[in-house]
């Protein structure tokens, strides 16, 4: 009988020490799909079309803009007018709370673009920038706004200066993130953070008295709101554009 008790035992130790391993292995495999949906990027342009994008306002996006082979760029030899006619921001039809942006950009010689977020739609507010921050997209080297502390490619536009400078000449492609999280907003150009700030402190909201937005009662104050490309008149091309939801 003792040798049954000690088999059994013997039996029963060895259907637990199975368990834990089993337990072990599903603990280190691959996440859920589900779980690999939300930490994967989705690109915000699909093939060639402007899918998920309108011109801000309304409407369709402008002739002006262009997709060829993955890029999007805005013609500005062939537009009628600077954010008019033709042309004008466009902007996501989806809205974005916290989320990691990637995108490539590069500008002509002498031009002056930018990617604008958390922007609101709304009779109230003409343009993009009447809501939303801009991460400066400029050649530093030719455009007169470089003058101007706080204007220059990675800034957080009129508002914060890079921490240090790391564009690359007109022409050439320039890899920019923006991470918002929780109020925590990184803006990230060719691989360094150049400008990390907290949103909606007093802190925050004595540098929108100190800048060109402060008579803008809606600029910076929206914790959700939709991305836009800006036409600032200039040929401007971005590529690889995409987005994560945190």
């Amino acid at each position: 009988m003792k040798k049954k008790y000690l088999a059994l035992a013997a039996f029963a130790s060895l259907l637990a020490a199975c368990s834990a391993e089993k337990t072990a292995e599903q603990a280190t495999e691959e996440p859920t799909e589900v779980t690999q949906k939300q930490e994967e990027f989705t690109p915000l342009f699909e093939g060639n079309t402007f899918a998920g994008w309108h011109k801000y306002g309304g409407g369709e996006v402008g002739k002006a803009w262009k997709i060829e082979d993955g890029t999007v760029y805005l013609d500005a030899k062939n537009k009628d007018g600077w954010q008019t006619g033709d042309g004008g921001d466009i902007v996501t039809d989806e809205e974005f709370e916290n989320f990691h942006l990637k995108y490539d950009w590069k500008i002509a010689e002498n031009g002056n673009s930018g990617v604008i977020f958390f922007v609101q739609e709304a009779p109230e507010y003409p343009y993009s920038w009447h809501t939303g921050m801009e991460m400066q997209v400029l050649d530093n080297e030719g455009h007169p706004d470089a003058k101007i502390i706080s204007h220059r490619a990675g800034d957080l536009y009129d508002l914060i200066v890079s921490s240090e400078e790391t564009v690359k000449p007109w022409g050439e492609w320039n890899h920019a993130e923006i991470i918002a999280d929780q109020g925590n907003l990184k803006l990230r150009l060719n691989g360094v953070t150049v400008v990390e700030t907290e949103l909606w402190t007093p802190e925050w909201e004595a540098l929108i008295a100190d800048s060109k937005f402060k008579d803008m009662p809606g600029f910076g104050t929206f914790k959700k709101g939709k991305i836009a490309l800006q036409d600032h008149g200039d040929l401007v091309y971005f590529k690889n554009v995409e987005i994560k939801k945190l």
